[in-house]
C-alpha cells in the first residue's frame, strides 16, 4: 500500500473515510452547471483529485485533511469542466461583454455599476440583461484566473493560467477574493458569502433574502462579473 505522507492510515483507507466528501462537492458544484453536465463525471474527477491528495498530504503541514482534500477535489473537478470545453461560445462571448460592460460603467462613474445602467451599455433593456446573467451564471467558476486581469494573477509571481483552488497560491487568492468580496454592493457580498461560505444553494439563498431563485441567480452571477472588471480596474 502507499503510505501517505506523516498519516499512519494506508491510502486506501484515507480514500474511503473520504468519499462522500467527493459527492458533497460534486453535488454542490452540479447545482450551477448546465443539465448536460453528469454528477457521476464530477464525481469520477473529484476522486482522482481525492486520491492525489491522499499521495501528497502532508500532516506537519498543519492543515487537516478534509481541508486539502476539498481544495484537491474542487480543482480536479473545475479542471475537467475546462479540459471538455462544455460551455458555449457565445456563453463566452456573453460573459465577456458583461464584465466589460460593469467596469467601462465603473471606471466613468467611480461607483458600483447599477443593473440599469449595466444593460443600457449592453444596449439590452433590464429584463434582456437579466435573463443573459441567468444563461452566463452557470459558466461562472470562480478560478484563480477569473480574478486576474494579467497572466500574472494576484502576485508579481508568474503563474499557470490553468492554476485553480488546488494550486500553491491560494491562500494569496483566498485573501485576495475577501478583499474583493467586501467591496461589492452588500447584497451581492451576501449571495457570495452564502453560497461559497454557508454552502448554501440559490433556493436556500433566495429564501434568506426572500427573492425567488432566479433573482439570487442574477444577483449571483453579476457578483463574479462584477469581481473579474475590479480585477481589470485595479
Amino acid at each position: 500500500m502507499i503510505k501517505v505522507k506523516g498519516y499512519h492510515n494506508d491510502t486506501s483507507e484515507l480514500i474511503e473515510r473520504h468519499t462522500e466528501l467527493v459527492r458533497k462537492i460534486a453535488y454542490h458544484l452540479i447545482a450551477r452547471l448546465p443539465a448536460s453536465v453528469l454528477v457521476d463525471d464530477l464525481i469520477q474527477s473529484g476522486m482522482i483529485g481525492l486520491l492525489e491528495a491522499a499521495r501528497n498530504f502532508d500532516v506537519s503541514k498543519g492543515a487537516s485533511f478534509e481541508t486539502f482534500a476539498g481544495i484537491r477535489i474542487r480543482g480536479a473537478m473545475l479542471d475537467e469542466m475546462r479540459r471538455g470545453d462544455w460551455v458555449p461560445r457565445s456563453v463566452h462571448k456573453n460573459s465577456r461583454s458583461i464584465t466589460s460592460a460593469i467596469a467601462e460603467v465603473e471606471k466613468q462613474t467611480g461607483r458600483d455599476a447599477k443593473e440599469a445602467e449595466i444593460a443600457d451599455k449592453l444596449s439590452l433593456t433590464l429584463a434582456e440583461y437579466q435573463h443573459m446573467l441567468r444563461d452566463v451564471n452557470c459558466a461562472k467558476l470562480v478560478a484563480y484566473e477569473d480574478l486576474s486581469s494579467s497572466e500574472e494573477g494576484l502576485s508579481n509571481e508568474p503563474v499557470s493560467c490553468d492554476i485553480t483552488f488546488n494550486e500553491v497560491s491560494k491562500h494569496q487568492f483566498a485573501n485576495k477574493l475577501v478583499t474583493m468580496i467586501n467591496e461589492l454592493p452588500e447584497r451581492e457580498a451576501l449571495v457570495l458569502s452564502l453560497y461559497y461560505d454557508e454552502e448554501l444553494n440559490l433556493k436556500e439563498i433566495g429564501l434568506v433574502l426572500d427573492v425567488s431563485e432566479s433573482r439570487v441567480s442574477q444577483i449571483h452571477s453579476q457578483a463574479l462579473h462584477r469581481l473579474k472588471a475590479k480585477a481589470q480596474l485595479v
